[in-house]
């Protein structure tokens, strides 16, 4: 007979199951739901923004609508990397607290594929301990031998921020 906490982590699996668009920071592979993905360009100039934190590199025009841009490798603590031919800004659609849809681009290293990930594709996030943040952890996934950290872009950046870069 199943548990409570099994039936919650099955739940949670099969709310997580679906589409993702899967990209790479160095050697480090992520997810994100099809879903929120809005379109995929190369990377362009990003006009700094003063005062804004670390990881938000600053804006873009995209098609006459000023987009933000967060460098998800400095949000995790990574080496800033070189620009090569593959980086490219994915421009996501962020729900904010107000419940308003923000459009925002995320600067990866390189895009890989769409995947369909069934509930038995994906696993809880590993307890890290208290001092490792991974509220924005949507599981563990194993596609083709490989692991891919499922990322809630809603969590990954944080109201404090989407306010500042808004206002």
């Amino acid at each position: 007979m199943p548990t409570i906490t099994q039936d919650a982590s099955t739940a949670t699996q099969q709310a997580v199951a679906g589409k993702y668009l899967t990209f790479t920071l160095g050697q480090e592979s992520y997810g994100i739901k099809v879903l929120k993905i809005r379109e995929i360009i190369r990377h362009t100039d990003i006009t700094a923004v003063a005062q804004m934190p670390a990881y938000v590199k600053g804006v873009i025009n995209l098609r006459g609508k000023i987009i933000p841009v967060v460098d998800l490798r400095i949000k995790f603590g990574m080496a800033v990397a070189e620009t090569t031919k593959r980086t490219c800004i994915v421009v996501v659609q962020v729900k904010s607290s107000s419940g308003s849809i923000i459009p925002m681009g995320i600067l990866v290293d390189d895009v890989e594929e769409v995947t369909n990930l069934a509930a038995s594709d994906v696993e809880e996030t590993p307890d890290f301990g208290s001092h490792v943040d991974t509220v924005y952890i949507l599981g563990m996934a194993k596609v083709k031998g490989a692991i891919k950290t499922l990322l809630d872009i809603d969590k990954l950046v944080t109201a404090e921020t989407l306010e500042a870069i808004v206002s």
